[in-house]
């Protein structure tokens, strides 16, 4: 499994059972690097992706494919640990208010790829992939 999220630099995920931010330019770059895959979401992260054509919404990321991406926002990624093999990490370059965080354990995972853009709403984003 390959989990995406998007964290600030404190690894807060959410506040208040809200995403911290959203940004337009960070989705279209999501949706750049999987390409073809299909990417599976919550239901409340859908209004991100309306019009996107390989998104699909399920209600548990358990039982997404074990070569689909999945965006996290709502749920605990620790969770899904023993079965995932790949983590994209946005990260915002913002402190924001959070009650979520990313604490899942990267140890065994190698960093392959770092790629910073300004995106519509953030002057910078960081974009990290962590492998198995």
């Amino acid at each position: 499994m390959k989990i995406i999220l998007c964290i600030d630099e404190r690894r807060g995920m959410m506040f208040n059972q809200r995403r911290q931010s959203r940004d337009r330019v960070l989705i279209d770059d999501m949706l750049a690097y999987i390409g073809d895959e299909t990417l599976c979401i919550s239901p409340y992260s859908s209004s991100l992706f309306e019009g996107k054509t390989n998104v699909r919404v399920v209600k548990s990321f358990s039982k997404a494919n074990a070569y689909t991406y999945c965006f996290i926002e709502d749920a605990d990624p620790c969770a899904l640990a023993e079965n995932v093999d790949e983590v994209v990490l946005y990260h915002w370059n913002r402190h924001y208010p959070a009650d979520r965080y990313f604490q899942m354990d990267l140890r065994d995972f190698t960093l392959t790829e770092t790629v910073e853009f300004a995106g519509s709403s953030h002057e910078k984003i960081t974009r990290e992939v962590w492998k198995k």
